[in-house]
């Protein structure tokens, strides 16, 4: 299994110097590994401070680890972050992440690769986000001595890890100090394999990052100056099948106020979002707009979750497409009414919320304007899904705390 490992790495490295020639990201991903170990070299050539290594696949892992590192970044001034990504969608938004000390590429998983990384950066507790699962990575930590846990991770009958062929997976677990998982299911399956006592049921961290955002204060006066006092449908991370459903409605009823943001903003996608929604603008043209439009299409990144407050109503894009539902807490924490396409069960929360009647899972342009005309006429019908939007989430925030308290309590900053 380890051969069949290393030659999935070798292909997976070549393959993306190949599509480097043609594919912006996978370009992105191949430069900035380049001369990577120089740089850590240089960068951590006069440290002398204890460093916590934080790892997340992506933008979305980093938001989830996020709470841990300010928290822990706050407490102790005599540590230092350093903070990698495998994926550019994570490391070129973050890279000058204010709470982090250095920001890196996680340099491809090989034997010398981690023992040279471990070598320069000599870390004192490493941290990984949810997914992220690099087997000469972990085996280097185990060999080391460091402590290592993983955070927000959740676990299903389907992966590796279960199957006969996991040997190699399940070899990986066995590197972790500590298990903090999202909730009971993922609990069942990995005490199947794995230790109970090193297993943590504790929720999910993004709730007390969507929490802090929802807290801090924000205002667009271009965005209100375009709502004015009309009721908002807020639609984001949207892709092509999310405006095959949206697209009737908003151009059916120009007397609501429609926000979208595009999962993706190349010029492409705005050209189709823009072919899409009849009466649309740009929020980089908005201003010199003159025109009454009823669509605002979003075409920068890093105000999405902000903009949820917005609305009336929110749509999470993503559901229906292979991958899923995005981010559905981000809307929820403002208590609004979300709603979303059927494909959402890989994801406890929406499943939770659907549950508990908190959230809306529709299956058709038809069904989400039935859908979207109850929400807009019943204020107590919105009330109702607002207050079990919050409940939910209230029920669910501090993760972050009691990972943090297990830090501390088990000295994993001073071993």
């Amino acid at each position: 299994m380890k051969i069949l490992y290393q030659l999935f790495i070798i292909l997976y490295s070549f393959f993306a110097r190949i599509l480097a020639f043609f594919n912006p990201k996978a370009k992105l991903w191949v430069d900035g590994r380049k001369q990577i170990f120089n740089k850590l070299a240089l960068s951590f050539e006069n440290n002398t401070n204890k460093v916590v290594w934080v790892h997340c696949a992506s933008l979305g892992e980093f938001e989830q680890g996020r709470p841990i590192i300010e928290k822990l970044k706050k407490e102790n001034t005599e540590i230092k972050i350093l903070l990698t990504f495998f994926s550019p969608s994570g490391y070129e938004i973050q890279r000058k992440y204010e709470y982090a000390d250095w920001v890196f590429y996680l340099p491809i998983d090989t034997k010398s690769n981690a023992e040279k990384f471990y070598t320069i950066v000599n870390p004192t507790l490493i941290i990984f986000i949810k997914y992220e699962f690099w087997y000469y990575y972990l085996f280097e930590a185990k060999k080391r001595y460091i402590s290592l846990i993983l955070v927000s991770g959740i676990f299903r009958n389907n992966q590796p890890f279960f199957k006969w062929y996991g040997s190699l997976h399940r070899e990986m677990l066995q590197s972790f100090t500590h298990f903090f998982i999202q909730g009971q299911l993922s609990y069942d399956v990995l005490t199947s394999i794995y230790k109970k006592h090193n297993i943590s049921i504790c929720g999910d961290t993004r709730f007390d990052r969507v929490l802090e955002i929802a807290n801090e204060s924000y205002e667009n006066s271009l965005i209100e100056n375009f709502i004015q006092h009309s009721k908002v449908v807020v639609a984001g991370s949207t892709w092509y099948e999310d405006d095959l459903i949206i697209d009737h409605f908003a151009n059916s009823h120009p007397k609501i106020k429609f926000i979208i943001a595009p999962h993706e903003i190349n010029e492409d996608r705005l050209t189709e979002c823009l072919t899409f929604y009849k009466n649309a603008v740009l929020l980089s043209q908005l201003e010199e707009s003159v025109r009454n439009f009823n669509v605002l299409i979003i075409d920068n990144i890093g105000i999405l979750s902000k903009l949820y407050r917005y609305g009336t109503v929110c749509y999470i894009g993503g559901g229906f497409g292979g991958d899923g539902v995005h981010n559905i807490l981000e809307a929820a924490v403002y208590n609004k009414p979300v709603v979303f396409g059927p494909v959402y069960e890989k994801y406890r929360e929406a499943v939770e919320m659907v549950d508990s009647n908190a959230a809306i899972s529709i299956k058709s342009a038809i069904e989400l304007e039935k859908v979207l005309d109850k929400l807009m006429n019943d204020e107590h019908l919105r009330n109702d899904f607002s207050s079990k939007a919050d409940l939910y989430i209230k029920n669910n925030i501090g993760a972050s705390q009691k990972i943090v308290d297990f830090i501390y309590a088990n000295r994993l900053l001073t071993n």
